[in-house]
């Protein structure tokens, strides 16, 4: 009786690896490694990492995953290191941080790291990072696209603006804000029925930002991308990060990831809006409600800054904490034009002596009084589309209608004395 002798099987080609101090410290990734990747990956500790991409085992690896801690954060510059290395090498780098400081973290993502996750991982989140990594770059689907044709999404600009900046900020949060910033955007960029000017709506709100939301578009990786290295930014690399809604006006929404406010600083906001305003006619910023270091350059850059408040306690007293900390740092709190939302009604004498005590107690004037345009706002908002689409004659449309044309008024009258 014969046997046949079994053949030795190959093991598995490794296609990725973790690179960590210790592995164990983050469970969730070895979780999720094993869930993604089966076997086929391995874990290296920070030594070992630069040797190991050098040898021919590596060729296959697809990318590494780098989880680092607070303890991790004096041996930055290594890191990066080993960062260049991996990227040298072809290998994409996945960055997994826990209780990272935003200015570590922004180093690092400046060497080169692909994607970035926060630790605990999100559910499904670094299954969805691998897919992007997989993912054509734009790069290469730009190549793959025959001579002649251009992606319908491709943004051209020219760069011969001197636009006019007008920040949004909510006094506090759900006064609408980021709903003044989409529908005027839009009533701005469709004002005309000639000469449109060119409009940009930008939302910098980097952790919980809206607007993208409000008219149903992408977040691209592109704005991630542009963010972490605002130094090398140009005019071509400003337009991949932007999204056109409905070939009226770009939109450069919030990143899809959620990232520290402070992961840019006041020199890189105030790169970011001279590209801008070099090539839109009005760029609208909607800023998040807190106060963060470069909140400072766009209230200096803009020409008009509306700060967005209702008939509440609640703005009455951040209005009140906002003008002692503006006034305290010797910044223009008198540059502020504040917007009442939700505004009493024409026949409501009661509601209007509410507004009335209000600004005689706080100092300061209600340049403009917005209606409350109900349930049917928050409708909008969710089907992704501004009001002149989904409710044109909405009360609170025709006042933002009446203010963009205001506004375009006042640009002209401006230009024409120039």
């Amino acid at each position: 009786m014969t046997s046949t002798p079994t053949q030795p099987t190959e093991p598995a080609p490794i296609l990725a690896c973790t690179i960590s101090r210790d592995v164990q410290n983050f469970d969730l990734l070895i979780e999720d490694m094993e869930t993604e990747l089966g076997e086929s990956w391995g874990d290296l500790g920070f030594d070992e990492a630069l040797p190991f991409l050098s040898q021919p085992d590596a060729a296959s690896m697809e990318f590494v995953a780098m989880a680092i801690d607070a303890v991790d954060e004096p041996d930055v510059e290594m890191l990066g290191l080993i960062i260049e290395g991996a990227r040298a090498r072809g290998v994409k780098v996945i960055l997994i941080a826990e209780d990272v400081t935003p200015a570590s973290l922004h180093q690092l993502l400046r060497k080169g790291a692909d994607e970035f996750v926060p630790y605990p991982l999100p559910e499904g989140e670094l299954s969805a990072a691998i897919e992007r990594l997989r993912s054509p770059a734009p790069a290469e689907v730009a190549a793959a696209v025959p001579a002649g044709d251009e992606t319908p999404d491709k943004v051209k600009l020219s760069g011969d603006g001197d636009g006019v900046l007008i920040a949004v900020q909510g006094i506090a949060g759900g006064v609408g804000a980021s709903t003044l910033a989409v529908n005027l955007a839009h009533e701005l960029a469709t004002g005309s029925k000639t000469d449109n000017p060119r409009v940009c709506l930008m939302d910098l709100g980097l952790q919980f930002g809206s607007v993208s939301t409000y008219l149903d578009l992408p977040r691209r990786d592109a704005v991630m991308e542009l963010l972490s290295d605002i130094d090398s930014m140009d005019g071509e690399s400003f337009a991949q990060a932007l999204v056109s809604f409905e070939d009226k006006f770009q939109v450069f929404t919030s990143p899809p990831d959620i990232l520290p406010l402070d992961m840019i600083g006041p020199a890189e906001v105030l790169r970011l809006l001279e590209v801008t305003r070099e090539h839109f006619d009005y760029v609208i910023v909607d800023m998040p409600t807190t106060l963060v270091q470069w909140t400072e350059t766009v209230l200096t850059e803009a020409q008009v800054y509306f700060a967005l408040l209702e008939l509440d306690m609640r703005s009455a007293q951040n209005t009140l904490r906002l003008k002692r900390a503006l006034q305290s740092e010797e910044l223009p709190f008198d540059k502020l034009r504040f917007v009442l939302n939700r505004a009493p009604k024409f026949t409501d004498l009661q509601g209007k002596s509410r507004v009335k005590r209000m600004c005689d107690s706080l100092g300061i004037a209600i340049d403009l009084q917005l209606p409350d345009g109900g349930k049917i706002v928050m409708q909008a908002c969710d089907h992704g589309l501004p009001l002149a689409n989904h409710a044109a004659k909405n009360p609170l449309r025709k006042e933002i209608t009446k203010l963009a044309g205001n506004l375009i008024a006042i640009g002209q009258s401006d230009a024409e004395a120039a």
